[in-house]
Formats: structure tokens, C-alpha cells, sequence
């Protein structure tokens, strides 16, 4: 068997490390953690640099799947620690079936469900935990696992079509460049010989053509792309601060036609989260609190966030909804009516479903609209530069004939 080296704390806190014979990690973790020793660090011994793993993520498509299985396995009866194993046992991502057999060993050693997965936020993030500790608190886990699975699946389902709505004109536009660069790159210097030996006098047109493949062939041309993935770059680090995130995201919602789709998929995540929490136990303030840094927006998530403090401080949810100017005022108007008759989960419910389907509405808008765009772009410059590269020729032809 491997012996593995291990630090962390005692019941104490007092530091210690040692060496262990087990048969897996899940294996000894249970053991120290039956001594109340608090694992740090483990790893097997000779092997404790590890190289790191690449396509090893958790999908959301992997937790809609072990969430439906989860809920039939609790509804039928089977014992917590059972279900684990056997979910962990069948799972085919390497990651997950870990983060599984660890949440096992959590569980075993005395551990509950929700503070166990709250050690793999990566996996399970906050809403699922927090969802997952209601349904513990309830008694009710079978059914909070039923609404996370769902809730998960419409979220697959949202992004989908939102990934659909961006994948064919972005990889439409991307061969088109491909194909143009490849043309000024190769082909046109070709064509410019040509004529230069033939000494035929060139259009304008075949001029700016060969200007700019001369343009693309020269360091410039190098530059201008070096430059190009240095602001690309720039951008993404400026997107990862929080200044830079909430500008990038507000202009976003800006746009013409994206924005708006931007804002409808935002109301849809924020009335599906927030009514899937609500109807599952989670208080109003913390439900807030976990939509709010779900939305995927930083303009959504202020504005949540202004809200959540406004219903903290005894407002009712629907004026700082108002306030915001983020949210339709339909959206405010059925909210209002769900705070006043007590059925505020099952409005936002019905808001959600109206939003997806409005997802789906705008995004096959979208794509007809761009469809002739991008047809009318693909044959005004691949055409333009071809039909340029024979403007010579036929002019040669005419003179040959002559």
C-alpha cells in the first residue's frame, strides 16, 4: 500500500505531521479526521510535486446529472453515505468522482452534507451548499435536490442558448478572416507579380487590394497583430479587477441588440435563483446575498446587492427593484403582487419561465438578423478582393483582342 505524508492541526491546534500506510487518500483522511486531527496537507509520499490536470473540470452538465441521481437515490430511501459511494463509484470525470469520495469520508467521520461540499467550492458553490443545508434543516433533502436539479438543468438550458446565439457568427467571422488573411497573405502577391511582369496598368480597386496585402506581408503587419494580442490581453487582466469587470459589463448592457439579450438572461437567472431559494427555506437576506454573486453581471450583482441592503434595512423588495433601473417594470410589478399575496417563489417562478423563453425568442432573432448580415460581408470582401485580382486581367484581354 502507499504510505502518504501528511500536516494539519490537533483537537488543540497545535501543528503536527507524520507518515501514514492507506489504501487511498478518502482512506486516511477519514482515519485522521476519527483522531481530530485537522488535515492541512496530503500527499503520497514521493510524489508530492504533482504536475497539474487539464480538462479536469466539474460541467454543469456532470452536477445536473449526479443532482437528478442524487435526489432518486435519498427519495428511495437509501442511506446518505450509500448514495455517495455509489455516484462516485459510476462517475466517469476523474475530478468529480475525488470531490466525491472526499465528501464520503467528510461524511462518515461525522460530517454533514452541505458543510462537506462547502469544502469544494469550486464544485458546489454557495447556492448549492446553502440549498443543500435547508434541505438537511428540513428534513427535506430529497426535495431540494429534485429543485437544485432542475434549477441546473434550465441553467444548462439558458446557456446553451445563449453559447448558440455566439458560436456560429463568431465562427463564421473567424474562417472569413482566416480565409481573407490567407488571400492578401499568399494569393495577392502572386497576382502582383503577375501584372508587375505583364506591365498591364492596374484599376484601383487591384491597387488598395495589393497595397494592403503588401501591408499584411510587411512588419507592420506583425506589429498590428502583436499589438492586437497585447490589448486582448491587457483586456482580460482589466477584467479580472473589479473596476474593470463593472465597466466591461455596463457596456455590455449597453449594446444594441446584445444588451438587451444580456438583460433578459440576467432576469431570468435572478428570478430562477432567487425563487428556487426561497421556496427551499433559504432566508430572503441570504438568498439575496447568493443571487447577487451568481448573476454573472457586476452591474446586476451591484444592483442586487443594493437591494439585499435596502431589505435589510425594513424596505420592501420591490421599491430598490424600482431604483435600480436594471429590471423591467414588469418584473417590479409581478414581484410586487407575489410580496403582497405571500406567493413571492412561485411569481418569481413564472417570471423565470417567461424570461427563458424569451431567451430563446431573442436569440433566434438574433441569428436571423445576422444570418444576411454576415452573408452580405462574406461576399462584399472575399468578392471584392477576388473580382479585384481580375480587373487586370480582363482589361489585358480586351487590349489582346484588339
Amino acid at each position: 500500500m502507499p504510505v502518504f505524508v501528511y500536516t494539519g492541526t490537533n483537537r488543540a491546534g497545535v501543528s503536527v505531521k507524520g507518515e501514514r500506510v492507506a489504501t487511498n487518500k478518502a482512506e486516511l483522511e477519514l482515519i485522521l479526521r476519527r483522531e481530530s486531527i485537522n488535515v492541512k496537507k496530503l500527499s503520497e509520499k514521493g510524489r508530492e510535486i504533482s504536475l497539474p490536470q487539464f480538462g479536469g473540470g466539474v460541467t454543469s452538465k456532470d452536477l445536473a446529472v449526479f443532482t437528478r441521481q442524487f435526489s432518486v437515490m435519498i427519495d428511495a430511501g437509501l442511506p446518505l453515505v450509500q448514495c455517495l459511494e455509489i455516484l462516485a463509484s459510476q462517475q466517469e470525470n476523474k475530478t468529480f468522482k475525488n470531490v466525491l469520495t472526499s465528501i464520503r469520508a467528510s461524511v462518515e467521520g461525522g460530517s454533514t452534507l452541505s458543510a462537506a461540499m462547502k469544502q469544494h467550492e469550486k464544485v458546489f458553490d454557495a447556492l448549492y451548499s446553502n440549498m443543500v443545508e435547508a434541505g438537511e434543516t428540513g428534513g427535506i433533502l430529497d426535495t431540494i435536490l429534485q429543485r437544485l436539479a432542475a434549477y441546473i438543468e434550465k441553467n444548462v438550458k439558458l446557456v446553451r442558448a445563449v453559447k448558440s446565439a455566439a458560436i456560429y457568427p463568431i465562427s463564421v467571422f473567424g474562417i472569413a478572416g482566416a480565409v481573407i488573411l490567407l488571400l492578401l497573405w499568399k494569393v495577392v502577391p502572386i497576382f502582383a507579380n503577375l501584372f508587375a511582369g505583364l506591365g498591364a496598368e492596374l484599376p484601383l480597386p487591384t491597387r488598395v487590394v495589393i497595397g494592403m496585402s503588401n501591408f499584411v506581408g510587411s512588419i507592420y503587419g506583425l506589429l498590428i497583430v502583436i499589438v492586437a494580442v497585447g490589448l486582448g490581453f491587457a483586456l482580460k487582466v482589466w477584467y479580472g479587477t473589479p473596476q474593470g469587470r463593472f465597466q466591461v459589463d455596463r457596456v455590455l448592457l449597453r449594446l444594441p441588440l446584445v444588451g438587451m439579450l444580456l438583460r433578459k438572461i440576467a432576469v431570468a437567472r435572478f428570478t430562477r435563483t432567487l425563487g428556487t431559494l426561497i421556496s427551499s427555506g433559504v432566508p430572503i437576506l441570504e438568498g439575496l446575498d447568493i443571487t447577487a454573486r451568481t448573476s454573472g453581471n457586476a452591474v446586476i450583482e451591484k444592483s442586487i446587492q443594493y437591494v439585499r441592503r435596502s431589505v435589510e434595512a425594513g424596505r420592501s423588495l420591490v421599491e430598490p427593484l424600482k431604483e435600480t433601473d436594471v429590471f423591467p417594470g414588469m418584473v417590479t410589478q409581478m414581484i410586487g403582487v407575489g410580496e403582497q399575496t405571500g406567493a413571492m417563489d412561485a411569481m418569481l417562478q413564472k417570471i423565470a419561465d417567461f424570461y427563458e423563453d424569451e431567451v430563446d425568442a431573442a436569440v433566434k432573432d438574433l441569428l436571423t438578423a445576422m444570418e444576411p448580415l454576415m452573408i452580405v460581408f462574406l461576399g462584399v470582401v472575399v468578392g471584392g478582393i477576388v473580382i479585384s485580382m481580375y480587373l487586370p486581367l480582363f482589361s489585358l484581354i480586351a487590349k489582346l483582342s484588339g
